[in-house]
């Protein structure tokens, strides 16, 4: 049976196409898989679970169908969308595994994360992702009434947006936003396994890489701005793909 692992859907109302062509994956290919892992970033933003939008409820939905098929359905949070919390995956069937997670395909342990963590170059983002990952922050931010969340995400968009154009413009956004060696090579060493598989960076690729003389894989998941990005893994074999 074959293992299915998608990331950076990055949903919302904005882009109602991608949303059907998820809806349509989880309908045709998940059920039947023998599990389906989403290594964040499903959503572009997430605010708290008492957010009403459509996109949220359609794809709690369809998650939904794909568990109650039989088909187990594992989350573990992205950039984007870290706050989204035990309320939602209740709705959805789906269950949360910390970032990193190890999880076993067949006899091989893989290494699953939503990636950012690989990207210690980047200290400010890596800054920022210590500040709101801290459970007093996403306290009292959750506590805010949901208009205030919602305007908060849209600056952090549009900073975002902001540093990566500067970064564009000195030349260092291919350097600053990837994947460190070195943080690659410690994830690999402390978690003891030659195989890994994240999104966030929006490269897809197959990696081979040598790790303290240790034949490693790295798999890196695309994102779904322009058409979807599937990781099938069956036997041991592992495909990376498009869907449209």
């Amino acid at each position: 049976m074959t293992t299915l692992f998608i990331s950076d859907l990055h949903l919302d109302a904005g882009r109602p196409e991608a949303t059907q062509l998820f809806l349509r994956f989880l309908h045709d290919e998940a059920p039947g898989a023998r599990a389906l892992y989403i290594l964040g970033d499903l959503f572009e933003a997430w605010v708290g679970d008492d957010d009403p939008s459509a996109p949220g409820e359609a794809v709690a939905s369809g998650i939904r169908r794909v568990v109650q098929s039989g088909t187990p359905v594992y989350f573990i949070r992205g950039n984007r969308d870290f706050l989204l919390g035990c309320g939602y995956a209740r709705r959805a069937g789906m269950r949360i595994l910390p970032d990193p997670a190890v999880v076993m395909l067949d006899d091989r342990p893989a290494l699953l994360l939503h990636g950012d963590l690989l990207c210690t170059a980047d200290t400010g983002y890596m800054a920022f992702r210590a500040q709101t990952r801290a459970p007093a922050w996403q306290e009292r931010f959750l506590a805010q009434p949901l208009a205030a969340r919602q305007a908060f995400a849209q600056q952090a968009r549009e900073q975002s947006r902001t540093h990566q154009s500067a970064l564009v413009e000195a030349g260092t956004l291919e350097a600053i936003t990837d994947v460190t060696p070195d943080a690659v090579a410690n994830y690999f060493a402390l978690y003891g396994v030659d195989l890994m598989i994240h999104g966030h960076t929006h490269r897809p690729a197959i990696h081979a890489l040598d790790v303290g003389g240790h034949a490693c894989q790295r798999i890196v998941l695309g994102d779904w701005y322009e058409q979807g990005s599937v990781l099938r893994v069956d036997a041991g074999a592992v495909r990376l793909d498009t869907l449209r």
